[in-house]
């Protein structure tokens, strides 16, 4: 069955940096695009940031562009998600999704657990 099982979460310092980590089983990984997507707390679910099956394109909300970097390894079966830059708004369980394509068709039928990271000083 599929799974998706994030890592990397933790404490930073506002400015500081932390890489997101999700192995992915049970499917065929490259043949599809993946996301991130976060929940601060008493918040809803916000989408992230995607990439395509093969890494040609990826996607940012506003949120995080320009200090989020998406990634992903098909021989590792893993997605990453590299965050500089950290603001106490980033603050949020983090999960990665599996979509229903090749492309972001934002149609998520698979998340994993997620990881907590916490923004503060």
């Amino acid at each position: 069955q599929v799974q998706l099982v994030e890592s990397g979460g933790g404490l930073a310092q506002p400015g500081g940096s932390l890489r997101l980590s999700c192995a992915a089983s049970g499917f065929t990984f490259s043949s599809y695009a993946m996301s991130w997507a976060r929940q601060a707390p008493g918040k809803g679910l916000e989408w992230v940031s995607g990439i395509y099956s093969d890494g040609s394109d990826t996607y940012y909300a506003d949120s995080v562009k320009g200090r989020f970097t998406i990634s992903r390894d098909n021989a590792k079966n893993t997605l990453y998600l590299q965050m500089n830059s950290l603001k106490p708004e980033d603050t949020a369980l983090y999960y990665c999704a599996k979509d229903a394509s090749y492309y972001p068709r934002y149609e998520y039928a698979y998340w994993g657990q997620g990881t907590q990271v916490t923004v503060s000083s």
